[in-house]
């Protein structure tokens, strides 16, 4: 993986009861939640076969589930990960990727109330100089601030790959993908940057 020093933004660092039978009232409730149940195993399935490999991207969700579980939930692994600004509350956590020149890198993307902040599940190869390699893991920080938008986007050969296009004022690009609750997941940075442009101007 190369040095991405001159990007400001990136940091590496170490039913009721009816007398129906039971199986009738099962499909009925499958049936009423069949949109919803096929959107999920959709988002599931364009999140998996992101990774180069289905394994790999399997292994990292349980590997993340099991580390969220021993470090105390997500608010915990981001104040742990990030440190927290005076003031600050996380919002929201979701797994996707990050698009990188070296491909996509599996993570987290958090959403507080100042930032949006995205943190690799591995550690990456990284060479700080000729010869010399160090594994660290992947990090964007984003003070919520800095956003010009935040857009959807989707592949159209294929519109259930779904992505999510983040810029700042300065003009630094970012794209986030494979997320298993997309629609979700753009709600709530789109919010976050509306209530951070507001609260902007009332200062």
């Amino acid at each position: 993986m190369a040095s991405y020093n001159i990007n400001p933004y990136l940091a590496i660092s170490p039913v009721s009861s009816s007398g129906r039978t039971p199986l009738g009232r099962v499909c009925d409730a499958l049936n009423r939640c069949g949109k919803k149940v096929e959107d999920l195993a959709d988002n599931v399935w364009n999140h998996l076969k992101v990774s180069p490999s289905l394994a790999d991207a399997a292994v990292a969700r349980l590997a993340q589930g099991t580390k969220l579980l021993a470090e105390g939930g997500h608010d915990r692994l981001f104040q742990q990960t990030f440190q927290i600004l005076p003031g600050e509350k996380l919002l929201h956590a979701f797994v996707c990727y990050l698009s990188t020149s070296s491909g996509p890198v599996i993570g987290t993307l958090y959403i507080s109330t100042k930032r949006i902040a995205f943190c690799s599940d591995y550690p990456l190869c990284y060479y700080a100089s000729p010869g010399y390699q160090q594994w660290m893991y992947y990090k964007v920080v984003l003070e919520l601030d800095k956003l010009a938008t935040v857009d959807p986007s989707a592949n159209r050969l294929n519109p259930s790959e779904k992505y999510i296009h983040i810029v700042t004022r300065d003009g630094y690009e970012f794209w986030f993908m494979g997320f298993i609750s997309y629609d979700k997941a753009l709600k709530s940075l789109t919010e976050a940057l509306q209530h951070s442009h507001h609260a902007s101007r009332l200062f």
